[in-house]
């Protein structure tokens, strides 16, 4: 396994971290939330052993159902273990148990630390916008919160650019704890990241933790153009990343060609091209079956040409979105040559 450092701290992380997102049973999701306590256990164990240190939850994943399983399975090597959980979405049934309020953040962290089974929480985020608190309220809570030693470090997750770094700079003229990571959703038919909030992570000297990064098993290969909306695959209920996925077939036909050339598989490929991304801490990989965790892991071994890269950055180029393609219009030579703009 290799080691990175979480944006600009020093706490250490694994490339690639756990994702416990399909721990418990919930039949509000039963396509995602499936893993019984006995599977949960080995996957656990086969991630320590390939030395992953970096476990990710959420208080909303089957109804805290995941944070009580992992907070179970690693009680007795907790101080190996570096553990994020997430605040936002609702976690019961009373209008207040929701949001990113001072009353919310601080009751949920309550509940995860306690079904988590420990005292801290290394890495807390905000799972979500708030459209209604003010963004003063989240963020002093959060300072609160890792002043008393519950959490040690913020991040966020899902947010737009300019709330991000509107947050960012509100931390730093306040003297508040600042964000260091942003969980997003990033993958080779899902490069919307690139576009703004990429750039800004990079200037602000955040780690981004990549959730998704299969486009929920499109790009291990499994599914065809046929069997696409079968109602056992993952997809057919649990169907949430939009992508072109006529585009996404044809990504994947080359995908395997490179696979091939390593002996490895589309998933490998798919993350070891994430690793090498430099706004990239580490990319979080969850599973539902012991095999497909195996299968991932050995993605940290993986090491693509640069002819390979280009390859896969061609193929999944997003869309430029104004005012990007504008600026890079500006910055074209050919432009420059014509006189259009100033040089």
């Amino acid at each position: 396994m290799k080691y990175t450092t979480l944006g600009n701290t020093g706490l250490v992380v694994s490339r690639l971290s756990f994702g416990a997102m399909t721990f418990g049973s919930d039949p509000s999701i039963p396509s995602v939330y499936k893993v019984s306590l006995e599977d949960a256990r080995k996957m656990i164990d086969t991630s320590l052993a390939a030395g992953i240190n970096f476990f990710d939850t959420a208080d909303g994943y089957a109804g805290g159902q995941s944070e009580e399983m992992l907070g179970r399975l690693l009680a007795d090597r907790r101080h190996e273990a570096v553990i994020a959980t997430k605040v936002g979405f609702r976690n019961g049934a009373p209008i207040t148990q929701s949001g990113l309020s001072r009353r919310h953040i601080l009751y949920s962290c309550e509940q995860s630390l306690k079904r988590l089974g420990t005292d801290y929480i290394d890495l807390y985020i905000v799972h979500r916008e708030d459209p209604v608190t003010p963004l003063e309220e989240t963020l002093e809570t959060l300072d609160s919160l890792v002043k008393s030693g519950k959490v040690r470090y913020i991040g966020f997750s899902n947010w737009s650019v300019w709330k991000s770094a509107l947050a960012w700079q509100m931390q730093r003229d306040n003297g508040w704890a600042t964000f260091c990571n942003g969980q997003m959703n990033y993958t080779l038919v899902g490069r919307d990241a690139e576009h703004d909030i990429t750039p800004f992570m990079l200037h602000a000297g955040i780690g981004m933790t990549v959730w998704g990064p299969l486009a929920g098993g499109f790009l291990s290969g499994k599914y065809t153009r046929e069997n696409l909306k079968d109602e056992n695959n993952r997809l057919s209920g649990f169907d949430l990343l939009p992508f072109d996925k006529e585009k996404g077939f044809v990504l994947l036909d080359r995908l395997k060609e490179i696979a091939a050339t390593h002996e490895a598989t589309p998933a490998q490929i798919s993350l070891a091209w994430l690793l090498t991304k430099r706004v990239v801490s580490s990319v979080i990989i969850g599973a539902s079956k012991l095999h497909q965790l195996e299968d991932n892991l050995k993605a940290a071994a993986i090491n693509l040409t640069a002819a390979e890269i280009e390859i896969l950055n061609n193929l999944s180029q997003p869309t430029p979105m104004y005012p990007q393609w504008f600026n890079q219009q500006l910055a074209d030579p050919a432009h420059k040559a014509a006189g259009l703009v100033g040089a």
